[in-house]
């Protein structure tokens, strides 16, 4: 066959496949490991098969065969690992899906689950790998990911929530700063009646944002929760699995899932990346760091390093006289909640903390709400 003739044959192929599965172009070509889960190889070739008849070109990395699916053979997981790593490398395949992956610092899974309570599709900022070592920054960075990918996958304005877990304020106040800088960022109103940026329990199992954004220990429980909540913990049946590892430069389409997950997830996990490839995620990715970086984000994380810092030894600060508490003001991290009842008594205002069933609290009389919520806002401790 001449090298016309071939061109020309893989242009009908493409077409033919086009028709049949509704993507035309060519077919992104994904790997998948089929060795280490919990349900067996047959599990994982099951999703392959779903995911070939879907508009995928899956390389099948195990022990199995099956019609419409490329088997590369290996007799164990830890080959499989290597092998997926050189086809990866060589540029044979385009992205894998794989069941564990040692990810360097600073880049992290953004996963895709779908909700129980109406059925919602939302991105879990971050699930696996970390952003940063320190929390908040990287609560900040997951949210950037968890924008991009969302992107990617053809949301024009995706929604941000943030988790109310330890630095949830902080992270809110970082990502309002960045988009007073101009960075495109909307955020998402919580379904209670409170409202606000920050999300609740309720929030995640409507699916409020399209991003829900927190640290990747608590994404990955809330990830393994939603996916397999009509089986008992023991079969992921639901969603898209943990998603991408993305971080900034970093260009290698990596998708994690679980030895928990079942056919379905590893079939939408393969669908999932094929998505990103088809989209360019990390040009997508490489465009999100750059409009954030125009924004401020360096100068952000730069204070945040510097607030992180280990403070040094203060003088003692007594409490003025005790009052009644009749106020409040939210938005305090738990961590910062003793400093910041003390820069309130350096000011002779009398406070206390406290813990409400939205987080922190630190108290004080009603006359002083006004003139307490400034002094906090200036030394830091809200927006």
């Amino acid at each position: 066959m001449s090298k016309l003739e071939k061109q020309v044959a893989e242009a009908f192929l493409e077409m033919a496949n086009g028709l049949e599965s509704g993507q035309f172009g060519k077919r992104p070509k994904i790997a998948l490991t089929g060795m280490g889960s919990e349900h067996g190889e047959e599990n994982a070739m099951a999703a392959a098969v779903e995911a070939a008849g879907k508009g995928v070109d899956v390389y099948y990395i195990g022990s199995l065969e099956h019609e419409g699916v490329t088997t590369v053979h290996v007799a164990n997981d830890d080959e499989g690992h290597e092998k997926m790593d050189e086809l990866l490398a060589s540029g044979e395949v385009d992205g894998g899906v794989t069941m564990h992956y040692p990810f360097p610092i600073g880049v992290s899974t953004v996963g895709r689950v779908v909700t129980p309570g109406f059925g919602k599709e939302m991105f879990v900022a971050n699930t696996t790998g970390t952003s940063s070592a320190d929390r908040i920054e990287g609560m900040i960075l997951n949210a950037i990911a968890g924008i991009a990918t969302a992107k990617a996958t053809g949301i024009e304005d995706p929604t941000v929530g943030i988790l109310n877990v330890d630095g949830a304020r902080q992270t809110e106040m970082a990502l309002k700063e960045l988009r007073d800088g101009g960075y495109g960022i909307t955020f998402a109103e919580s379904s209670r009646a409170d409202g606000g940026a920050v999300m609740r329990g309720n929030d995640v199992l409507r699916g409020t944002p399209d991003i829900m954004v927190t640290d990747s220990l608590t994404g990955n429980v809330l990830n393994k929760m939603i996916s397999a909540f009509t089986t008992g913990g023991s079969f992921e049946s639901t969603g898209y699995g943990y998603g991408p590892g993305i971080g900034r430069g970093y260009d290698k389409l990596v998708m994690i899932v679980s030895r928990a997950s079942g056919a379905p997830v590893l079939a939408n996990a393969l669908v999932f990346a094929a998505q990103l490839v088809r989209n360019k995620v990390f040009s997508v990715v490489a465009k999100e760091f750059e409009a954030a970086d125009k924004a401020g984000l360096n100068d952000i994380l730069a204070k945040r390093r510097e607030a992180a810092k280990p403070k040094a030894e203060e003088e003692e600060v007594k409490a003025p006289e005790k009052e009644p508490c009749g106020a409040s003001i939210l938005g305090v991290e738990v961590m910062d909640l003793e400093d910041a009842v003390k820069v309130l008594w350096k000011n002779g205002i009398y406070a206390e903390s406290g813990m409400g069933c939205t987080g922190p609290v630190v108290m004080m009389a009603e006359a002083n709400h006004d003139k307490a919520y400034d002094l906090l806002k200036q030394a830091g401790y809200v927006g």
